[in-house]
């Protein structure tokens, strides 16, 4: 679908095959997302379960027939469709896949907005020395004796109690077990409660350990940060942060005065810069091109976020009996991700560009999803600052707890 819209700015092939591929490629996406996958994730945690092993097919319509019903209910509060569409149509299933997706592309799109400059830019580094790794150091050696000291005096009290006979000479019989209850031995008591002490400071060593890991990979950040490569990411970060306000404004402008846009950037910019510098300029040439790049930076550097973020979120839950059913869930979450992308990229191409794919996709409520999108934005985006700021307040006042 990506390379269709491509095809359609450079045009290649004819219009009417181009048309045929955009209904064909729509149709077997749509079925995968709607039909196959989420029958093939019910089936897959069915067979999870040992009691419902003969019966897993039936269990796996079932499933499926519930995520149908939800994921029908949930067109009903949006105003995503003309009323005229038939329950069979490919509108229906594009409108509610879109819902999903355009929330999940706003999701992410409102945390990398803010997660990017905070990553990137060098005024975020906290300033870590080499004594403060020292001191830290120190602690955490400092734990590790206590450790090793109390489970050496754990191990003596045992050896000690096993001479004395407190191990093995239990009392026998109904009053030996009411004597064994309301009695203990003079060592045990001191051996629990230096299990509990011996706990507590395993789990602060394990604190102090990620914090001196913490310490190291933010003094190599400083470091890097002073590289050419290092301060070439600190200039994108401060272009990132002003793109970041610019974004969460014209979000806010959007929701507060309902306005979509009619025309797309590239267009808009070239001809606000032709009429401010009142130069002559082949406008409608140069949008082609530069759209085609536009689109193009688009679809690369959201594909390569979004299989980023999903490869990081595999790896932390994956397990033996769970891989199937969350590759799939991924494959779920991609094929959506995708379908949306071209509902909102449609509005970055010039007017004769968009044409076909609003032809192919139906009469959507469009307006609809831009200004969801922006509302879902605008929410992930102050959170994200939100979350960020409490994160890198926290950091110093942890580090500077004795």
């Amino acid at each position: 679908m990506f390379e269709l819209i491509i095809f359609e700015i450079l045009g290649v092939l004819n219009s009417s095959s181009r048309y045929f591929h955009w209904k064909m490629n729509l149709c077997v996406i749509l079925l995968i997302l709607v039909f196959m996958v989420p029958f093939y994730i019910g089936y897959f945690i069915v067979s999870n379960i040992r009691l419902l092993h003969k019966q897993r097919l039936l269990f796996s319509c079932l499933l499926w027939l519930t995520f149908m019903y939800f994921f029908w209910k949930l067109g009903d509060p949006f105003p995503i469709l003309s009323p005229k569409h038939g329950i069979l149509s490919i509108e229906q299933l594009i409108s509610r896949v879109g819902v999903i997706g355009v929330t999940l592309m706003a999701l992410l799109s409102g945390f990398g907005a803010v997660n990017c400059p905070y990553t990137y830019l060098s005024y975020f580094l906290r300033n870590v020395t080499d004594t403060d790794i020292v001191a830290l150091e120190r602690r955490l050696l400092q734990t590790m004796d206590m450790i090793i000291s109390k489970k050496k005096r754990m191990a003596m009290t045992r050896r000690t109690m096993f001479q004395k006979g407190e191990v093995h000479n239990k009392p026998s019989g109904f009053w030996g077990m009411i004597k064994s209850v309301t009695t203990s031995a003079p060592g045990s008591e001191n051996l629990t409660l230096i299990q509990q002490e011996v706990d507590a400071l395993e789990e602060l060593s394990r604190q102090l350990f990620l914090e001196t890991a913490d310490l190291y990979a933010t003094k190599e950040r400083i470091e890097y940060s002073k590289t050419f490569k290092g301060k070439y990411f600190n200039f994108l970060g401060y272009f990132f942060s002003i793109y970041c306000v610019w974004k969460i404004f014209m979000a806010t402008i959007n929701i507060v005065f309902d306005r979509v846009g009619k025309t797309d950037p590239v267009t808009r910019g070239i001809e606000i810069t032709v009429n401010y510098l009142g130069i002559q300029f082949d406008v409608k040439f140069w949008s082609q091109h530069i759209s085609f790049i536009l689109v193009g930076i688009i679809i690369v550097t959201s594909i390569r976020g979004l299989l980023i973020t999903l490869t990081k979120f595999f790896y932390a839950i994956s397990s033996s009996k769970s891989s199937n059913v969350i590759v799939l869930l991924l494959a779920q979450i991609m094929g959506m991700y995708f379908v949306s992308s071209v509902l909102l990229i449609r509005m970055s191409l010039p007017l004769e560009y968009r044409t076909i794919v609003t032809e192919v996709l139906g009469e959507l409520q469009f307006n609809f999803y831009h200004r969801w999108f922006d509302v879902i934005f605008l929410v992930s985006a102050l959170s994200s600052i939100l979350f960020l700021y409490l994160a890198h307040k926290q950091a110093p006042e942890k580090h500077m707890t004795p």
